[in-house]
């Protein structure tokens, strides 16, 4: 597997329109998506990655399916079941309804990968950078004149 830069993916026209319906008050993995965007980029995971052979999964989109794994506390079986299935899950990743998502396994591997080459780190420094980010934004959108950081 390697790493080739691709743009986050935007969501489907089709897959927003179908998760709105679905969740008119919206969702927990929609909020995520609206109030932080994407939060993995290719570039965060360049370093555990080859850039020859043939093109792998996106890193950016397996990392937010290991934090929402790990969040709903699924099993890996049941995270890409919930990236085949899950209305929800599609649109935080960006992705076409009939997408037909990836095996299970995928995910052990993309773990596996970041510990040996030592980034399991990234994808937590990353979202509370982000995080960090996004209150820092909303404070100062506030006029509030505490401390954001």
């Amino acid at each position: 597997m390697s790493l080739h830069p691709v743009p986050a993916p935007e969501i489907p026209e089709t897959t927003a329109r179908v998760a709105r319906a679905a969740f008119p008050k919206g969702c927990l993995a929609m909020r995520v998506r609206d109030e932080l965007g994407v939060l993995f980029r290719y570039a965060d995971f360049a370093a555990a990655f080859p850039t020859r052979g043939g093109p792998g999964l996106a890193p950016g989109m397996l990392a937010a399916v290991s934090v929402r794994q790990f969040a709903e506390r699924l099993t890996d079986r049941q995270a890409a079941d919930a990236v085949r299935g899950r209305i929800d899950w599609k649109y935080l990743l960006g992705l076409e309804l009939e997408d037909e998502g990836f095996h299970f396994s995928v995910l052990s591997g993309f773990r596996e990968r970041l510990v040996t080459r030592g980034q399991e780190q990234v994808v937590l420094d990353r979202l509370l950078a982000r995080l960090s980010e996004r209150r820092a934004d909303a404070c100062r959108g506030s006029g509030c004149g505490r401390p954001c950081h």
